[in-house]
């Protein structure tokens, strides 16, 4: 810092995509702080430095900045600063705040001038200083990519690029840059594993009336593909040459950006002359609403995620207690009962595993050294997913392996209720996310309780377990729900030290009616796996509640009895009793 001048350092905490999890090249908000979780940023100057994160994650930071030197702030509080007004009052007027242009964003770079021109304070792009004392960083990775078959998208990559196009028309534009990693893999039906748990490859797309070009590193597509993919009129150039390719733009051309997912190396390799147009990446929301072909794949890999599922908790069951296991050892048996299933492509994310006053830690990453032993008391929380070539799943569940406590039950109970209403929700079109959320909350606020987190967030196709541009949390977004929209569905309650509990589906959003008052929407839960009755205080439900606990009970037991048999049965029969 003193080196290039600047009295402060700002670290996004992402990649030259702001994805939201990174290739381990990218790392460096966990490189520098040695806090792993998935969201935050750090702000540096010469005598101090904080890193803000939200309340996933709030207990995790606390314990991992320990001994740092770096301050947590709690983001997404009304009484936290954000950047620029906590570095303001540090560094002396006029003074200069460095940054990596190539992983932050244009959206960002846009406000926080606005708001340090106030003092004179001057935003400087130093590169990546974190390269300078990183040994031994991690290459980028190098695996294949390969095609996503028609049978699972339904569309094929042209049809997606005309489509794009014709967005592209309506806005006036006469390119498109794609940054996003899982909007470029969506529009070309490719996959790969460049960042852990994300199907996805590192690479920049132009898409534009004529002409659609990949930029990505050629020696990562096998021959044949890259034939057929040039065959089909795709242009193929190696991923540093979006820069060079940019600043030959015509002078005249109008470039459609999504501010929020385009860094600001790209936006200024854009000739001056041009027009920029600012707005969501269109295939950010084409590929949120999936098609019949996708949600029908989605179903068949619920079931398979349910089976998955279900042979964890048997086993569970009958090994605990009687044999040493671990949070850990969760966290591989999991994988090891999904891997059992065809097209299965490896975890959505990491395991979260919270047993007792670890299921507190709304995020946690569980690893063999911090585990805590299971025994046949308490309850515990698991989180987890599984990518299948026919889909992506992301399921939450608390069980039982005691008896619980009254406290314990009631908090279930009420957190149900909330998952519960939200399946049942029936809206007009145009709702917004945070219109539902209340359904979610309403049993808990009443009793005094409360999540931090979002209720709710869109699940990709066999692609990123988190994908926008929907919500359903308190804050405002513009973008509304729609049909074909897949959503996930968590409240959760949280006691530290003491427990935590969260219940989980994914539902995709379908219509319900037309009147002559509107289209009303609606939604169908997706997710295959019982619901711990064990937990349920019965006396805080409803009789329509009790009714949608045993009508899910009962389509868990007509879709999963035929891909069971045995004691897997019986067990699966016990646990979708009718209450």
């Amino acid at each position: 810092m003193v080196g290039k001048g600047v009295q402060a350092f700002y670290i996004h905490g992402s990649d030259p995509h702001i994805s939201e999890y990174l290739p381990e090249r990218w790392h460096t908000r966990a490189f520098i702080s040695g806090f792993t979780g998935s969201y935050g940023w750090l702000a540096i100057t010469l005598n101090e430095a904080v890193l803000w994160t939200d309340s996933r994650y709030f207990i995790q930071a606390e314990n991992e900045l320990k001994g740092s030197g770096i301050q947590m702030l709690k983001a997404r509080l009304p009484e936290t600063p954000d950047v620029p007004g906590w570095l303001i009052p540090r560094i002396p007027a006029g003074s200069k705040v460095g940054f990596n242009s190539e992983c932050f964003p244009f959206s960002l770079y846009q406000n926080m001038l606005t708001q340090f021109s106030q003092t004179g304070t001057e935003l400087v792009d130093t590169g990546d200083l974190l390269n300078e004392i990183w040994d031994n960083r991690p290459a980028s990775p190098k695996a294949a990519i390969f095609e996503h078959e028609l049978k699972y998208t339904g569309e094929s990559r042209v049809e997606k690029i005309n489509r794009i196009r014709v967005g592209m028309s309506e806005k006036g534009a006469d390119w498109h840059i794609l940054t996003a990693l899982d909007d470029i893999a969506w529009t070309f039906n490719l996959r790969e594993n460049d960042i852990e748990f994300n199907p996805v490859f590192l690479s920049y797309a132009l898409i534009g009336k004529q002409q659609a070009i990949l930029f990505v590193d050629l020696k990562k597509i096998p021959d044949d593909l890259k034939n057929k993919l040039q065959n089909e009129g795709i242009q193929l150039r190696e991923y540093p040459l979006i820069f060079s390719f940019l600043k030959e733009i015509k002078i005249s051309e109008k470039i459609y950006i999504d501010p929020d997912k385009t860094n600001c190396a790209i936006v200024t390799s854009i000739p001056a002359s041009c027009k920029i147009i600012e707005g969501l990446s269109m295939p950010c929301l084409l590929k949120a609403q999936k098609n019949t072909t996708e949600i029908a794949n989605i179903r068949h890999a619920m079931k398979k995620d349910g089976v998955a599922l279900l042979e964890f908790w048997h086993w569970l069951e009958n090994a605990v207690g009687k044999e040493k296991i671990t949070e850990y050892d969760l966290v591989l048996k999991l994988n090891q009962f999904r891997q059992k299933q065809p097209k299965f492509k490896g975890d959505s994310f990491y395991p979260i595993i919270g047993y007792r006053e670890h299921g507190a830690v709304v995020h946690l990453h569980v690893a063999e050294g911090n585990a805590l032993e299971i025994e046949k008391s308490g309850i515990l929380l698991f989180d987890s997913g599984g990518h299948y070539l026919d889909g992506t799943t992301d399921i939450t569940r608390t069980i039982a392996l005691g008896i619980p406590t009254d406290q314990q039950k009631s908090d279930f109970t009420l957190t149900l209720k909330g998952v519960i209403a939200l399946s049942k929700a029936i809206f007009p079109e145009h709702t917004r996310g945070c219109h539902l959320d209340i359904l979610a909350r309403k049993a808990l606020w009443e009793n005094g309780l409360n999540y931090g987190h979002g209720t709710s967030h869109g699940v990709g196709f066999f692609l990123n377990v988190h994908e926008g541009p929907v919500s359903i949390r308190p804050d405002l977004n513009d973008q509304t729900i729609k049909e074909g929209m897949v959503l996930s569905n968590e409240p959760g309650l949280y006691r530290e030290g003491e427990y935590g509990i969260r219940t989980e589906n994914m539902m995709v959003c379908v219509e319900k009616q037309t009147t002559a008052y509107s289209k009303f929407l609606g939604f169908e839960t997706l997710t295959l796996f019982p619901i711990d009755t064990r937990m349920i205080a019965i006396e805080l439900l409803l009789v329509d509640e009790i009714q949608w606990i045993n009508a899910y009970h009962q389509q868990v037991w007509e879709k999963l009895s035929s891909s069971v048999s045995g004691e897997l049965k019986i067990f699966l029969q016990k646990k979708t009793n009718i209450l």
